[in-house]
């Protein structure tokens, strides 16, 4: 059975991190697929409309879901651009978990300063990519909450994928 994990949130919410927890506690043939790696790493491309990463995104979830037990699709993965294509490939898994970091802007700026990265932008930087309340709409989307510990998050996600 193919599952696909999609963490999705403003910079600097968690999410890379919560991904690499996961696939620490998943173990071998569990995909993680970072946004900022293809986007900015692999293509150099700026975050907009129809840019090269989302099909490159959806080809390596889908490799994935031919060769790996798990695929997690994570980052900021903007409904506007990304959207159709998320809601896509959740159709093509038998079983999708999709959850976005609700988190206030205050929140993702405490949690940036404590990242290696945090000198490569700063808070204006964040301010200007920062799309409030930028749910999938999709019905089983579940919200993670400033509340919720990296612990709790990686529990909580395994116990969902764990029920089915």
């Amino acid at each position: 059975m193919s599952k696909l994990i999609i963490l999705r949130g403003n910079s600097g919410s968690g999410k890379t991190t919560v991904a690499n927890r996961l696939q620490e506690q998943l173990g071998e043939n569990t995909l993680v697929v970072s946004q900022d790696i293809v986007r900015r790493t692999m293509l150099k491309t700026h975050d907009r409309e129809n840019n090269l990463s989302i099909n490159l995104i959806s080809h390596i979830a889908k490799y994935g879901k031919a060769n790996c037990d798990i695929c997690i699709v994570e980052g900021i993965l903007v409904k506007e651009y990304y959207g159709e294509m998320l809601i896509t490939l959740m159709a093509d898994f038998d079983k999708a978990y999709v959850y976005y970091f609700d988190l206030p802007f205050e929140e993702t700026l405490v949690r940036h300063q404590q990242r290696r990265q945090s000198a490569e932008f700063d808070g204006n930087k964040m301010k200007s990519w920062w799309v409030d309340s930028d749910y999938l709409g999709t019905i089983n989307e579940k919200l993670l909450t400033t509340e919720m510990t990296e612990t709790h998050l990686v529990s909580f996600i395994l116990s969902d994928i764990a029920d089915d």
